[in-house]
């Protein structure tokens, strides 16, 4: 088991098998147009193309029981981590806007999750620096990863409702504070960098035993927000000023963990 800062990581089951497994098949796709082209196949078609290949490989089934069942969970992960990254992607793109009110609805939900015991005064208010964001309207935070920013920080708030809240005391301590909704913003961005390198490849066949969809994306941001705040705390920087430097530091503790073939940061 490996630990980013002082809390271990769980493995998946047969984890040692999943990765490997799946860079067997990647190897296999390279070297057979069959394979080449179940990666642009639906995941509907999936199925239909690993019978495919069984019949070209001439694997039957008696004497390889698990063979369609593995390829077939291997399809999956593989091109759904393709369709992953498009998802959030396209997640990231959508510019936030104060005309839809769906946009509206879900940072007032983020604000309600947050501070229950505190009324927002108004839209436009400076409250909004309670929960660390750096102006008087949140929306001019949201520039750089867009929507997923908000859906991260809403998603963490919803499902995670009593750490997302401790993780706010502390990011309001008096010395040791930090800009609570900036820092994931921010996290966000660690996040959407490590998903378009690859480097959540394992992370996620490991835990995902299928296709990968955007909740289990934003499980992985949870996963950030709660980590670098124990990270910050124990470390106590002198100053919020060094932010980028004990960023930095997190960013490759959390990455050297990414190389484990066995990885899996969930909360």
């Amino acid at each position: 088991m490996c630990c980013v800062y002082g809390r271990r990581s769980r493995s998946a089951p047969c984890g040692n098998n999943i990765v490997p497994r799946n860079t067997r098949a990647l190897k296999l796709l390279y070297h057979n147009k069959l394979l080449r082209c179940a990666l642009e196949s639906s995941e509907d078609k999936l199925e239909q193309c690993v019978e495919h290949i069984m019949k070209e490989k001439k694997v039957k089934v008696q004497s390889n029981p698990l063979f369609k069942e593995s390829l077939h969970t291997s399809l999956l992960q593989i091109t759904g981590y393709k369709r992953l990254y498009a998802s959030v992607e396209d997640t990231r793109k959508e510019v936030f806007s104060s005309n839809n009110q769906e946009h509206e609805a879900m940072l007032l939900k983020l604000w309600e999750l947050l501070m229950p015991s505190v009324k927002l005064e108004s839209r436009v208010t400076k409250q909004w620096g309670d929960i660390g964001f750096q102006g008087d309207d949140p929306k001019t935070d949201f520039r750089g990863m867009g929507m997923l920013g908000l859906i991260n920080l809403l998603f963490f708030s919803q499902n995670y409702t009593d750490a997302a809240r401790m993780v706010l005391s502390h990011a309001n301590h008096p010395k040791l504070g930090y800009s609570y909704a900036i820092v994931g913003i921010n996290l966000t961005e660690m996040a959407y960098s490590l998903l378009k390198s690859g480097a959540l490849k394992a992370h996620f066949y490991n835990t995902v035993p299928g296709t990968p969809q955007l909740r289990h994306f934003l499980q992985f941001y949870c996963y950030l927000a709660f980590e670098f705040d124990k990270f910050w705390i124990a470390e106590e920087p002198e100053s919020i000023m060094l932010f980028n430097q004990y960023r930095e530091k997190f960013h490759d503790m959390v990455q050297t963990q990414l190389k484990d073939p066995d990885v899996s940061l969930t909360l």
